[in-house]
């Protein structure tokens, strides 16, 4: 190879990393994490919705909108939020954050995104699924990130309705409407998200509290928080049986709700009360209550999943 073709060859293996590298911080905006556990709730919620497996393309059409409906309001959250990002050592690194991209690129993306869903789930999947996902972009923008973030420590408990929608939109988009059992998992999510989100403040109350955002953790003690966290946690468990008479669900959900949703209440009042014995930092362990918060919202789910395929009724 010439001087000149390795010149060449490099040039174009550069370019290729930077655009690889710009569509990974295009990605970043839309935190994929958070969507990965949306779509945790949107997915088994098809399937009771239908009794069965639901098509391959109403359920591929479905999961895309929601992603790109999560997408969009992550993005503009991030938009809207890169000055308390900045002063937090957990976001410090978002690309709004060290400018690699601009604010105007991402109000265009997040936006170009929201349209893209609400157009996708109206066009493919139905009109009230479309509804539902503008809904829950605007409650995540308008409602959570710019009404409550920054003025109340119950925040993440009222702006939390716009990560229950994801159950909504699931069960619409395979009956065209609402029922009761799609609304149980809704309160399920609903009161999952503060032991959910709360542990996650306390492990970073110095980071909320450095950039002005008044968490539960950074108003009150964490002897209080662990008393609320303990009540909700009691509160999702018991909302989740509700499902078993609403559905009616079989002897997969009602075991795993069951088994689930004990060890939640167990983990949520360990860590009350290493709170109550003046445990701080790694050693409160808030960060271990985070991590089962998912793990227990996701076999919940699976469940929801299983049961109607399995079949196995109570009586």
């Amino acid at each position: 190879m010439t001087t000149l073709e390795a010149r060449s060859s490099g040039s174009t293996r550069q370019r290729l990393r930077g655009w690889r590298e710009h569509l990974g911080d295009y990605v970043a905006l839309t935190k994929p994490r958070i969507i990965e556990l949306l779509l945790v709730t949107t997915f088994p919620v098809m399937f009771l919705a239908q009794g069965g497996i639901p098509p391959l393309s109403l359920t591929l059409s479905t999961l895309v909108g929601g992603v790109l409906a999560a997408g969009s309001a992550n993005a503009l959250n991030c938009y809207l939020d890169r000055d308390i990002d900045a002063r937090m050592h957990r976001t410090e690194h978002r690309p709004l954050v060290t400018g690699r991209i601009s604010p105007t690129a991402a109000v265009v993306f997040g936006c170009t995104l929201g349209v893209g869903a609400v157009l996708w789930l109206a066009l493919l999947v139905n009109l009230v699924s479309a509804a539902l996902a503008l809904t829950a972009i605007v409650l995540y923008v308008g409602f959570y990130t710019i009404l409550l973030k920054r003025r109340t420590s119950q925040n993440i408990v009222w702006g939390g309705v716009a990560g229950c929608m994801p159950v909504l939109i699931g069960w619409s988009a395979v009956t065209g409407s609402l029922d009761w059992p799609a609304l149980v998992l809704f309160l399920v999510v609903f009161f999952w998200t503060p032991p959910h989100y709360w542990p996650l403040s306390m492990r970073f109350k110095e980071d909320y509290a450095n950039a002005g955002v008044p968490m539960l953790p950074v108003v009150v003690d964490d002897i209080a928080v662990g008393r609320r966290i303990v009540a909700y946690a009691w509160v999702t468990a018991l909302t989740s049986l509700a499902l078993v008479p609403v559905a009616p669900m079989g002897w997969v959900y009602t075991v795993t709700a069951l088994i689930a949703g004990a060890a939640f209440v167990i983990e949520a009042h360990r860590l009350a009360g290493r709170a109550r014995r003046g445990l701080a930092g790694s050693q409160l362990g808030a960060m271990r209550l985070f991590h089962f918060s998912i793990s227990y919202l996701t076999l919940v789910f699976l469940a929801v999943a299983l049961d109607p395929l399995l079949h196995l009724p109570l009586v």
